[in-house]
């Protein structure tokens, strides 16, 4: 059958005296490749991993201590993670904030596996876990991974609108490839992403930070934070602001938003955090543009009929721990995410109000050191459910001269649909140097989607409405050995379950529901962790058999007036594999502390069908097959830093047919600045795209685009600057 028928960084040392460490053709390019890579980086591929016991302290919240200072939260979630058999990293946010920090883009930078782009300034982004949502149309959506603040879903049957993905007001970020964000309840197949708000504990005191730059952008922060006098509660508060005029013309964006984190401990054994974020938001896309356009003037914008207002998002969530034992804990999670779009408020001739809200329940019950066959053995039950508590959508006609809705046109509903995911996993410690780790999670998939009412008549067979409850497990099974204390080897092999959203199913633009079924995966991942005096990295290689596919295409390009039509389905049988590799070198260092160091981050993506009676052993369009960035940073023991980066990207085909291809790139920028060592200022001077590139930062995907240029190409940002400034009190 047709897919689409239109007829029917940085390592933790946790070392302590008298402890020991816990001890096709495709497919063939791949594995070339991968020795190549290993050869080239002198097996510098990711870092060792803490040993047992001090996994079990992280565990259990308690203070872990290193050369005499406690580690920081960033510091401990890298230990947690690095107890996993598989990829899984943490971004730390003052690292980011050394240059611009306006978007997904900026954060996710230098992650191996991710590919992440803005596709209109700071909105838009596309955001890719190995092929994850690998052509969503990302105006508004992201789908494929799932997202929480806090350890806690923003990601709903609904899927993740970007409106909280601006990710302020944060101290890390922990990114999980794949089925290693089992622990989260995650099993789609591109993983999690964790975003981690600062807290009175770890941004103390009062800070004003402002930045400015290219194309109108501007943003504006404003954080408190602090501890009570008896240690018991901390609080942090911060507002943000920020505008930006558009690269492309007409491509306007602003927003504003709150964060609260409140955090208490009434004992020794009960703890709870309170966490509140609010945005408001307003913004134009850019339309996408032809690769004549793109050449000759990026900045060119076709239409403006994607422009979506935010008049509210809030997400709230409360986590209580309870410390049961010095062995055991249990956490209970609560979340609450409201967030309303006006979709083509002003510009659209057919503009809609989407209305959804979510409520989540989270349970985790973690449990180390018993004994199991003899062998040390840790434990962790969760139980996660999220459902749409109210979701909805209702498309107007729209008089674009006087700006008033007239007829409506349909009203889709979709309240009642949920994710629930039950998930047993255990960590068998086979000896000193190898780990056994072993899940099993039992998901339900319900959808509710149906039309209630509509003008709209179809010649498609497709049903007006689709209910289904299915059930699914996916086990997942990994071993990590500890060969040297520098050096882990891990392997994984896992199931993954990407239920189809709620809107892919049917929205505004057709009267009728596409019955989509989940997507099903089987991964298998092998790789390695190392680290020593000069070299840190990791490199992994992974290969996913995926049926049910969910794929999107542009069947409408958007136009004056007239908003894009997409359509969803699910493929036959495809394969996504490639290898995931980072790389940070120190160069130089001096004896006051001044040094030169090198990070690097490449990603291959080989996508393509398995024989299909349609595209054959096409590959699949949308991300390019290499990535590389590359970062050589000079830290000046006093204080001033100057970096020199790169992006390269290859081409890669916009459509199923494999016959019209985005362009390759290669993009340089650099960054000046100065932190102060006492920590109370900082500046910096951000440069991007030296060379005035014009690129393509993203493309839409389409069925056949019969190999002639087409307006499917988002013109990425030409050369900009950008200044920044914090000042601490």
């Amino acid at each position: 059958m047709p897919l689409f028928n239109w007829h029917g960084a940085g390592q933790v040392k946790q070392k302590k005296k008298n402890e020991r460490y816990p001890k096709k053709k495709r497919n063939a390019a791949i594995v070339g490749l991968g020795t190549a890579l290993c050869l080239a980086s002198g097996a510098a591929a990711a870092q060792q991993a803490a040993n047992a016991a001090a996994a079990a302290e992280v565990l259990v919240g308690a203070t872990v201590v290193v050369n005499g200072q406690a580690l920081r939260d960033s510091d401990k979630a890298r230990a947690r993670l690095d107890q996993i058999a598989g990829t899984a990293s943490v971004v730390k946010q003052a690292d980011v904030e050394r240059g611009r920090s306006a978007n997904a883009e900026d954060v996710l930078a230098y992650q191996p596996g991710v590919f992440a782009a803005a596709t209109s300034g700071n909105g838009a982004n596309k955001i890719s876990i190995r092929g994850s949502g690998l052509n969503a149309f990302y105006q508004g959506y992201s789908l494929g991974i799932k997202y929480l603040y806090d350890g806690l879903p923003i990601t709903g049957p609904g899927g993740t609108q970007e409106d909280l993905l601006t990710l302020n007001g944060l101290d890390y970020t922990e990114v999980l490839n794949g089925a290693n964000a089992f622990s989260y309840a995650a099993l789609s197949l591109g993983g999690a992403i964790n975003f981690v708000t600062h807290t009175g504990r770890s941004a103390p005191g009062t800070s004003v930070s402002a930045e400015a730059g290219s194309h109108g952008y501007r943003k504006f922060g404003l954080g408190t934070g602090g501890v009570s006098a008896d240690n018991k509660t901390d609080y942090y508060l911060a507002y943000f602001y920020n505008e930006r005029d558009g690269f492309q013309r007409d491509t306007p964006n602003s927003g504003n938003e709150y964060v609260l984190n409140l955090g208490h401990e009434f004992s020794n054994r009960v703890e709870t955090r309170l966490t509140v974020r609010h945005r408001n938001e307003e913004l134009r896309n850019g339309s996408t543009i032809t690769l004549a356009q793109l050449e000759a003037d990026p900045r060119q914008n076709n239409s403006t009929t994607s422009a979506r207002k935010k008049t509210g998002t809030t997400l709230i969530t409360s986590k209580t721990t309870f410390t049961l034992d010095a062995r055991s804990k249990l956490e209970l999670g609560l979340a609450y995410n409201d967030y309303p779009l006006d979709n083509g408020w002003r510009y659209s001739t057919t503009p809609q109000d989407w209305r959804s809200t979510d409520g989540s329940v989270s349970l985790r019950y973690l449990r180390t050191g018993d004994t199991l066959f003899g062998k040390r053995s840790d434990t962790t039950v969760a139980f996660s459910d999220t459902r749409l508590l109210h979701g909805d959508v209702k498309a107007y006609d729209q008089d674009l001269a006087s700006a008033v809705r007239t007829t409506e046109r349909q009203y889709t509903v979709y309240t009642g649909s949920r994710d629930t995911v039950l998930s047993v996993a255990n960590e068998l410690q086979l000896s000193d140097e190898l780990a056994l780790s072993t899940g099993l999670s039992l998901i339900e998939v319900d959808r509710d989607a149906h039309i209630d009412r509509t003008i709209l008549t179809t010649t498609e067979s497709f049903p007006r409405a689709v209910r289904y409850n299915e059930h699914a497990v996916a086990p997942r099974v990994g071993l990590r050995y500890q060969a040297t204390p520098d050096l882990v080897v891990f392997g994984n092999v896992s199931r993954s379950i990407d239920p189809p959203v709620t809107w892919q199913m049917g929205s505004t633009g057709v009267p009728y529901i596409r019955p989509l079924k989940p997507q099903k995966a089987t991964t298998a991942e092998i790789g390695l962790r190392a680290g020593g005096d000069s070299h840190e990295g990791t490199l992994s290689l992974y290969r996913s058999w995926i049926s049910g596919e969910l794929l999107s295409t542009v069947v409408r390009q958007a136009s004056q007036g007239v908003d894009a039509l997409i359509a969803n389905a699910n493929a036959g049988k495809t394969i996504h594999q490639g290898i995931e590799a980072a790389l940070t070198s120190r160069l130089w260092t001096s004896a006051e502390g001044s040094r030169l160091s090198y990070r690097q981050a490449y990603t291959f993506s080989d996508f393509y069908y398995r024989d299909d009676p349609r595209y054959g052993g096409n590959e699949l369009p949308s991300l390019p097959r290499h990535v590389y960035q590359g970062e050589l940073l000079f830290q000046q023991a006093g204080g001033f830093y100057a970096g020199l980066n790169t992006r390269a990207l290859s081409g890669y085909y916009v459509d199923y047919a494999n016959s019209l291809k985005a362009p390759s790139a290669v993009i340089w920028a650099a960054k000046f600045g100065y932190e102060d060592p006492a920590k109370k200022w900082k500046a910096y001077l951000d440069f991007r795209n030296l060379g005035d590139k014009h690129y393509a930062s993203a493309a839409n995907t389409v069925d056949n685009a019969r190999g002639r240029d087409s307006a499917n190409f988002y013109p990425g940002d030409g050369f900009s600057v950008y200044s920044g400034v914090v000042f601490r009190f």
